[in-house]
């Protein structure tokens, strides 16, 4: 650790506007350097910092969002484990969107990833001043103490001392430049199942989410949107809205053309929200469809498809020649899929009650990117970002939807527009037919095998409307990064291997879900595979390790460069987990599937049945290896939401459009998998030492071309389509 240095408690507090009377520790850090600062200085902005009071209370601010995945008991864990901290002394508050505090973009699976570290050197600090305050009352060296469970203990006499009761001499005691972090033996907390710090406000209504928000004299709002993406208005007449007992204005808003701007489109504001709403519904509104007014998703697919099955533009890197493998092979194998549109669909819609006045704006919303709903907020204004407030309530999921504020910028429009703290609610249908879309996607793919079942050539092309046309509208190729998650960065060992991308116009907005573009192209691969298996009358699980070849650290610019030891290893998990080769019923099948996505290493096994052309799912096996985890309990029930998620995609998700609108509106046609669908989900975590990964998204990918695997081996029967709905089979 380097560039300590010291800071007033005053100016520390004013910064942070905590209460004073405690042990105040910052912490920032980046690729370079890590600073902590204690006792003198003028200003600075931390990322992460705790505040040991006298009454043992030991508070940390959380600067990532909570969304259901734990990661306010994970951060404490950290920090609570390398102080030796009771665990009922912890506190967390959520942390305002500041960039003082670092990137606090909750999504990328990258919290636990990027900041684990300096946590947990932050507790270990806190411990070790508070062992030196110990040491010095004592007139001992701190070689002779020891901490446990809140306490300094003397080793020579097993005298304690409570960590509160030295908080007055640890504010005196210099920041020490280097620390011993704990082995992995004497964790208290790291590693094991620790009960969610939030669970009683979660189970007994406490919990504050977005739309509980309240301010007195709050008015409510929602905005009756065009059908077709970045459609307006021609016209409307709000006479029979303006009836609706409750309403008390309606007006147009116009579109803010930004990536994170509002769409636009007609406000209704009322004293509650079931009068705006229903005020909404009573508007008529000409609108102009736009460029998007023609949009056909099932049109779009197929021209898609044309255009993959064309030479497209090539993306490195490439290797060997492709067309001398396919003249050369014993077998050709050539396959086309196709996946549509996906809405996150959190049970919690978009929403944020925002109160602009004097100059100043503060807001309360369920966002994953607090920090861009700041400087959204602050560019539609015309003022400073620091003359903005963003208050991260609790957010009831998330999947990436709500690190876009489009719908922050509604409230802040709004309570401009009134005057008044404005709420803007959406309802399931504005979330499902207003958001930004996980891109829709059609692959091709063509292999050569030669006359011993080994795979020669390898060309893999995909077309996808690109995330980035969000933010650069004329960008219709797939970015660097999109390619990355899995396609040309796959661990298979291949002499003659293309990769191409072919031109993708957007028609809606497009954004990130979970697990993002590796969705696909999980599918297409892991599919593929199994039908290069089946050609070369080989076991699918034995013929996917010997693609994968030999172990091998791949050497990249990456902090955790592809490791196929442990890819391979987790594959080998899963597959003993479900007892792969057994004899299984008529009718039923196993199918398994991997992937190396955000830096993790998961498989996945799946057994379903197929009776009367119906398929049903019995029993999910996952295994992954994400290096140190925090806690378990947490890791676990990520796994087991990332495979009821797959399931939703390759059972029923699907977001169409015809005429430039999305044809779904609610769950009864936009269909998430529910509870009797879903069969026992067993869960290993590989245990070793290696730096923490992604947990949140890995496990997506594999699920649904586990799934399709399964099927073809109780029926004989490719899909390559999804959802498996629009097949009949569901």
């Amino acid at each position: 650790m380097e560039g300590i240095q010291n800071i007033s408690r005053r100016n520390f507090v004013k910064v942070f506007g905590l209460a004073s009377g405690g042990l105040i520790i910052g912490c920032q850090f980046s690729s370079e350097k890590e600073i902590v600062r204690i006792d003198d200085g003028t200003t600075f902005a931390p990322n992460l910092f705790i505040q040991l009071k006298k009454d043992g209370k030991l508070i940390l601010i959380c600067s990532r969002s909570e969304m259901g995945q734990g990661i306010r008991t994970s951060l404490g864990s950290a920090i609570a484990d390398e102080m030796d901290a009771d665990w009922k002394y912890v506190e967390i508050q959520q942390a305002t969107g500041d960039k003082k505090f670092g990137n606090q973009n909750t999504d990328g699976s990258r919290s636990v990833r990027t900041i684990l570290a300096p946590m947990r050197k932050m507790g270990a600090i806190a411990k070790q001043m508070l062992i030196a305050a110990a040491a010095k009352k004592w007139e001992i060296s701190a070689s002779e103490c020891k901490t446990e469970m809140h306490y300094v203990i003397n080793k020579n006499n097993n005298k304690k001392l409570f960590f509160g009761d030295l908080v007055e001499d640890a504010m005196k005691i210099e920041v020490p430049k280097d620390v011993t972090l704990k082995n992995k033996k004497d964790f208290n907390y790291i590693g094991k199942k620790l009960k969610s710090i939030d669970i009683k406000d979660f189970t007994h209504g406490g919990a504050t989410f977005g739309i509980d928000a309240r301010l007195p004299n709050m008015k409510f709002a929602t905005i009756a949107r065009c059908p077709s993406t970045f459609g307006s208005v021609k016209s409307f007449d709000k006479t029979k809205a303006m009836a609706v007992a409750g309403v008390e204005d309606v007006f147009e808003v116009e579109r803010v053309k930004r990536p994170f701007g509002m769409l636009g489109g007609v406000a209704v504001i009322a004293n509650n929200t079931w009068s705006a709403i229903q005020g909404r519904n009573n508007l008529e509104i000409e609108w102009d469809k736009g460029k998007n007014g023609a949009y056909d998703s099932k049109r779009y697919a197929q021209r898609l498809t044309n255009r993959i099955h064309t030479r497209a533009k090539v993306v490195p890197p490439t290797k060997g020649s492709v067309n001398k493998a396919f003249s050369n092979a014993s077998q050709i194998v050539e396959a086309t899929y196709q996946l549509p549109h996906l809405v996150h669909a959190p049970m919690e819609v978009p929403n944020a009650l925002a109160w602009v006045h004097d100059g100043k704006c503060e807001v309360w919303a369920p966002v994953q990117s607090p920090q861009s709903a700041r400087t959204e907020a602050a560019a539609y204004l015309g003022i400073n970002e620091e003359n903005v407030t963003i208050n991260v309530t609790f957010l009831g999921g998330g999947f990436g939807r709500k690190s876009k504020p489009d719908f922050v910028v509604e409230a802040v429009a709004l309570s401009k527009r009134m005057n008044a703290p404005v709420q803007v609610v959406w309802t399931r249908e504005d979330d499902i037919q207003h958001s930004y879309y996980h891109t829709t996607n059609v692959q091709y793919l063509k292999a050569s095998l030669d006359k011993n079942g080994l795979v020669t050539g390898w060309l893999h092309r995909t077309a996808f409307p690109t995330i980035n046309s969000t933010f650069m509208p004329s960008a219709n190729y797939a970015a660097g990064w999109e390619i990355g998650q899995g396609m040309n960065n796959n661990p298979f060992e291949i002499e003659n291997v293309r990769y191409e991308n072919a031109k993708a116009e957007p028609h809606v907005r497009i954004g990130w879900l979970r697990s993002v573009c590796a969705i696909f192209h999980s599918f297409g691969i892991n599919s593929f595979i199994d039908e290069l298996a089946a050609k070369a009358e080989k076991d699918p699980l034995q013929f996917k390790l010997d693609l994968i070849g030999k172990d091998r650290i791949r050497k990249e610019k990456s902090p955790h460069p592809l490791n196929t030891k442990r890819l391979k290893n987790v594959m080998k998990i899963a597959a003993k987990k479900a007892n792969w080769g057994r004899e299984l019923p008529k009718g039923h099948g196993l199918g398994i599937a991997f992937y190396y996505s955000f830096y993790s290493y998961v498989a996945t096994v799946v057994e379903v049945s197929v009776i009367n052309n119906k398929v049903k799912l019995h029993n999910v096996w996952t295994a992954l290896d994400c290096g140190m985890y925090l806690n378990k309990d947490n890791v676990i029930n990520q796994l087991e939401g990332s495979a009821v998620f797959g399931m939703s995609i390759a059972l029923h998700g699907k977001i169409t459009a015809k005429d430039g609108a999305i044809e779904q509106s609610n769950f009864h046609d936009y269909i998430l998998t529910r509870m009797h669908e879903v069969p026992p989900i067993d869960i290993t975590i590989v245990d070793n030492d290696e730096a923490p990964t992604g947990v949140g998204e890995p496990g997506v990918p594999p699920v649904a071309p586990a799934i399709v695997n399964a099927i073809y081996n109780a029926t004989g029967k490719r899909y390559r389509t999804l959802p498996l709905s629009e097949h009949g089979i569901v």
